[in-house]
């Protein structure tokens, strides 16, 4: 009986089993970087806003308290957007009749919220509560960055799912004492030793069940 196949045709197969398992692995690694990627997580990624608000200028320069204008990060899962009438507490006095903050006063005006666009905007089925993670010391700049050197706001990080579990893996890493939660420029110089005694007085525990984030 004839040969059907060439003597090659068995290296031609296992060359192009090895070149098709190269082409699947690479495949993955560039999808794994794209959903890694600022084009996907928008991490660092500055979104135009109705009004350009500096963050730096009133934190550092002015040294308004995060809690000032995010008045409900204490005791409640959302930090809150500030309402209008709480820009205008200082600038009904301060830059009252500057062109940028027209939108400010018409707004205060109408009695209508700005629209602004939200910067960190998680899935509707991850949640997240602000006042557990304030009431167990994780500092506003462990999520949100150094927003007191942001002259305009962006996602500090990448909130993807293994960000997350990081800190949940290891809360004595990024723990801190309660009274520093807001202070944007604290460093520990022991946290090898710190973190573990702030997780035991505080009772922080490494959750990382499924049903802790996802709804």
């Amino acid at each position: 009986m004839a040969q059907i196949f060439l003597r090659s045709t068995n290296t031609i197969a296992r060359v192009s089993i090895v070149v098709l398992l190269i082409l699947g692995a690479g495949l993955g690694w560039l999808l794994s970087a794209f959903s890694r990627s600022a084009y996907s997580t928008d991490q660092g990624v500055v979104l135009k806003q109705p009004i350009p608000f500096s963050h730096d200028h009133h934190t550092a320069a002015l040294g308004i308290d995060c809690r000032y204008c995010h008045t409900s990060v204490e005791e409640s899962s959302s930090a809150g957007i500030p309402p209008t009438a709480t820009c205008m507490n200082c600038h009904k006095q301060i830059w009252s009749d500057s062109p940028m903050l027209e939108s400010v006063r018409t707004s205060f005006s109408a009695g209508q919220p700005i629209e602004w666009e939200r910067v960190y905007d998680l899935p509707d089925f991850v949640k997240f509560n602000h006042s557990i993670h304030v009431a167990k010391g994780i500092g506003c700049a462990s999520c949100h960055g150094r927003v007191d050197q942001m002259p305009l706001i962006y996602q500090a990080v990448s909130l993807k799912m293994e960000w997350c579990l990081d800190c949940h893996r290891q809360p004595e890493k990024f723990v801190r004492p309660r009274s520093e939660v807001f202070n944007m420029s604290w460093k520990s110089t022991n946290q090898e030793i710190l973190g573990p005694e702030l997780v035991e007085e505080y009772a922080i525990k490494s959750k990382i069940n499924c049903s802790v984030c996802h709804r």
